[in-house]
């Protein structure tokens, strides 16, 4: 069984910084393309930041660059999302995101998401 858990998540004040957290299990997670996606409230789906398997390729939304680091740890089975200078806009619920192409077929989990408040 597939499960990819988030943690980390919470409130903040503007300007703080957070560190979330996605444990995976039942994957070969060192295969996997990572990402980690937010929505807010009444706004789609987005990407924040993806890390390739090795971890040496990252890619950033624009919000995110300068601001957000993705890192992976493939021992730990776990990627890891450092989240500083944050803004009210931020706020959302945050998604991690496990994606393996495979020929002709797409791997594709999600974690459950965790809740980032960011308000004084």
């Amino acid at each position: 069984q597939v499960q990819l858990v988030e943690s980390g998540g919470g409130l903040v004040q503007p300007g703080g910084s957070l560190r979330l957290s996605c444990a995976a299990s039942g994957i070969t997670f060192n295969n996997y393309v990572m990402s980690w996606y937010r929505q807010a409230p009444g706004k789609e789906r987005e990407l924040v930041a993806r890390i390739a398997t090795t971890g040496h390729v990252t890619n950033y939304a624009d919000f995110a660059k300068g601001r957000f680091t993705i890192s992976r740890d493939n021992a730990k089975k776990t990627v890891y999302l450092q989240m500083n200078s944050l803004k009210p806009e931020d706020a959302a619920v945050y998604y991690c995101n496990a994606v393996l192409e495979a020929g002709w077929t797409t791997y594709d989990y999600w974690g459950q998401g965790t809740q980032v408040t960011v308000s004084s």
